[in-house]
């Protein structure tokens, strides 16, 4: 990734939160409801009161069980399960690395769709964590506790190889009155939307996006930049755009994706937050996501702080 902003462009002290009020939604949260499943370690474990962060007792229970249960929602790179059946991605290598650094050897994966995560979480418990990149949002920092950020990313097309548009960024595509798609629930949607973009033609994920820009039914399918740079790897006929930072409002609207946790347990967020500034300052967390398409460019010093609201649950 080349982003315009440079390699600080993470880095910025006096980030204003992005898109206040509004929900960006790369993956967002949609209103469907998790199936029930089986609650283990966590079945006793009590939801508090609405927007109330307690400390809870979580984290000595997987201690005592040796194993924490992930959500994840089959997107390659941020969270998936490979074709040996095992769970990998940037998000669960992270935690392969910071669980048993937290007492708790096993990591086990629970597969689910993304719009399911938080409820599967909060509600349903089917899982102890979500580790699935997931935006940090104002509207999720009202339902649950984000680890600070482990990447920050920039936005790319797939287009035509040679780019016979000169797309740059969402602007572009309005202007031009050219055809775009996205993939389920993510954010570029609205980003585009919020530029101008009339129509966005929604698609199941960035394959068949690809497909489609091959297919001339679409000029460009928006996504992020490491997805869209892993998609058109040695594929004929298309290519990534630069890399760009949306803009929203006239302000930036900031990519950053982390691990959620639900309210009532600020102690394990906090713990598992710890191991996770340890990586960042040693240049483990870079070496753990670099084999998913991660460089130096994703990596943030950004805090969980900049991204929620003071009184929202993220930043408590």
């Amino acid at each position: 990734m080349a982003p315009p902003l440079g390699n600080d462009y993470g880095k910025t002290q006096g980030l204003r939160t992005p898109w206040a009020g509004r929900a960006l939604r790369r993956r967002s949260l949609l209103a469907g409801a998790a199936a029930l499943g089986t609650l283990g370690v966590t079945a006793c474990s009590r939801v508090p009161e609405p927007g109330k962060v307690e400390g809870g007792d979580l984290l000595d229970r997987l201690r005592d069980a040796g194993t924490v249960r992930i959500g994840v929602a089959g997107e390659v790179p941020f969270g998936y399960i490979d074709e040996n059946g095992d769970v990998t991605g940037e998000a669960p290598e992270i935690a392969k690395v910071i669980f048993p650094r937290l007492g708790i050897p096993k990591v086990k994966a629970v597969p689910t769709e993304f719009g399911a995560l938080i409820p599967g979480l909060t509600q349903a418990q089917q899982f102890d964590v979500v580790s699935a990149g997931m935006y940090i949002n104002p509207d999720r920092c009202e339902q649950v506790l984000f680890s600070d950020p482990d990447y920050l990313m920039l936005d790319s097309f797939i287009v035509k190889a040679g780019n016979p548009h000169g797309i740059k960024t969402y602007e572009d595509i309005a202007k031009k009155g050219l055809k775009l798609a996205s993939g389920t629930a993510y954010a570029e949607i609205d980003y585009a939307k919020a530029n101008g973009v009339k129509e966005v033609m929604v698609l199941p994920d960035q394959v068949a996006g690809l497909d489609a820009v091959r297919q001339g039914r679409v000029d460009a399918f928006a996504g992020t930049n490491v997805t869209v740079k892993e998609v058109v790897k040695g594929k004929r006929g298309v290519e990534a755009t630069e890399p760009f930072q949306p803009i929203v409002d006239g302000e930036p609207a900031y990519g950053a994706g982390g691990f959620a946790f639900r309210l009532s347990e600020k102690n394990l967020r906090d713990a598992f937050n710890e191991e996770l500034v340890k990586m960042k300052e040693s240049g483990e967390l870079l070496r753990v996501v670099k084999p998913f398409g991660f460089t130096q460019d994703e990596m943030t010093d950004l805090t969980v702080e900049k991204l929620c609201p003071p009184a929202a649950g993220g930043g408590a």
